[in-house]
Order: structure tokens, then sequence, then C-alpha cells
């Protein structure tokens, strides 16, 4: 498949970069990794006639901590992510969706920020974002405003982002002593798999290192956009970690998930799978936290 013919722009900046947007009045696309876009384009599902390619503008790089929060780059990829000590260290569960992504070529290319702007129900990087409570930030010409990703996502395949802003950065809060994470991700091959369902955890253990003082748990390829499961959360919340807990939680889960039939899997099956993989999310959360 050949690409259809488009006009490139690289511009070196961000204020360079909003002046293109701006100038073609919201009818071009930006690029970052292009691992969604370049593949619609080839496909003819979209057609932009102007690309903004961004992999000359610095301010998009780099992993900051400070003042109680991590900012991460919208062009931060999945392989870095997946990779880098300190994440891992504070944002361990962030790591472990980030090292799911596609394949080792994918994680090489796809970026945090474009992962996000696809916003595909089945896409792994967004759901340790959800449980872990990131905003994001929008910019444009007009300046910048920060938005909560929990109403970031407006449907398959759309954002709240206006056609003239950029997301720049995803903002963390840093976790509190006794956090950890889990994900996991179920598909029907080992490799370059789309999630069938996939599920994410944070716990947070009181200082008896046994009650859960905070709780979440996010969906994804189950709704028409990742989701956060709070009736899942509400079960756990204020009780003592347990493998019957969890369970528990597993099936209370299944009341947030609306999964659809389709030639991949039925709803039925994914149903069951949300109780399943949000056990074992819980669990890898419930011991990650306990070695913090």
């Amino acid at each position: 498949m050949l690409l259809p013919a488009f006009e490139y722009h690289r511009p070196t900046g961000l204020a360079e970069a909003f002046e293109v947007l701006d100038h073609y009045a919201g009818k071009a696309r930006v690029l970052a990794g292009g691992t969604d876009l370049l593949v619609n384009m080839k496909r003819k599902t979209v057609a932009p006639k102007q690309l903004v390619g961004l992999e000359r503008v610095a301010e998009l790089l780099g992993v900051r901590a400070g003042n109680g929060r991590i900012e991460i780059g919208a062009r931060e990829t999945a392989a870095r992510l997946a990779g880098a000590g300190g994440i891992a260290r504070d944002l361990g569960v962030l790591a472990m969706a980030a090292a799911k992504l596609g394949s080792p070529q994918v994680r090489n290319l796809a970026t945090i920020g474009g992962n996000l702007c696809t916003a595909r129900p089945a896409a792994d990087m967004p759901l340790p974002l959800l449980v872990l409570d990131a905003r994001v930030v929008l910019a444009g010409s007009a300046g910048e405003r920060e938005v909560g990703l929990d109403a970031f996502f407006a449907g398959p395949g759309q954002t709240v982002a206006q056609p003239k802003e950029i997301l720049t950065k995803v903002v963390i809060d840093r976790a509190e002593p006794g956090t950890g994470g889990g994900f996991v991700k179920l598909g029907l091959r080992r490799t370059l798999e789309i999630a069938l369902v996939n599920a994410a955890a944070l716990l947070t253990l009181d200082v008896d290192g046994k009650t859960i003082k905070k709780a979440r748990v996010a969906l994804g390829a189950v709704a028409p956009t990742p989701i956060r499961a709070p009736e899942a959360e509400r079960v756990l919340l204020g009780k003592v970690a347990s493998d019957e807990l969890f369970a528990h939680a597993g099936e209370a889960a299944k009341q947030d998930a609306r999964p659809i039939t389709d030639h991949r899997g039925s709803a039925t099956f994914r149903l069951e799978m949300v109780s399943v993989l949000t056990r074992r999310a819980l669990h890898q959360a419930w011991e990650n936290a306990r070695e913090q």
C-alpha cells in the first residue's frame, strides 16, 4: 500500500508548529511516531494534505520530576518508558504497559502522546495513566490547558483536543509509599497483538501493610474508550487485601464493562475475562505495593 500525496512540515520548536497549524486552519495533522496515522493513511481511512512532523521539537522530550509530580514529554517512546529505571521505580505500572505495546520495532517509534491521541479503546498506555490519575497538557498558539485523562477520551478515535492543539506532556503525581501497580493484557497471539481485553490496577496500602487505602482499576477493549472501574474500586477501598477480595472486585468490574461481540471475541467471553484480568492485575499491584 502506498501513501497518498501530502506536504510535510518539520518545525524546530513548538511555536513554529503552532504557526503551521494556525496557517492551515486546523486542517493539518500532527505526526509523532506515525505507527497509527501512516497506517491509516495507507488504508485511506484518513487523507490529510498537510502533516506536521514533531521529530525536531525537543520540548516534547524528557521525563522531569519535581514538586511532587512527574512530567513526561509527549514524544517519549514506549521503548524508553519501558526501560527507564526512574520511571520503573516510581511508575512501574506504566513501564509494564509500555513493554507490552506491539513489537520492539513499534515500541521504538510509538510515543506516549500518540498512543493517547489515537484514542483506541484497546490501547495499552491509557490504562496505567488512568489508574495514576494522569493529566495531559494541550497547547496551541492561544495558550495551554490541563485535562484529566478521564475526561480526555470522547469516543473511539476521538478526544477533546482541538485541531490546532498539540498534546505536549503527561503529568502524574508521584506515588505515595506503599503503592504498587499491575497490568495484564489478553490477546489471541504472542506478538504484535491488539488487546482483546486489558486491565491495570493501582493499590496503596495503609501503614499496617494490609488495608487498602487507595484503589484504582482501569479496563481496555470493553467500552468505546478506556475506562475506570468504579464498582471494582468501591469493593476494594478500606478492606484487607486478599485473593478472595480481588476475586470479588473482578466480578464487580464486570458491571463497569460494556463489551461488544466482534470477529475477535464475543461480549460474553470478554466479560468473563474482565473478571480474570482484574483479579490478576490487582494481585500484581498487591505484590508490588508490599515491596515498597
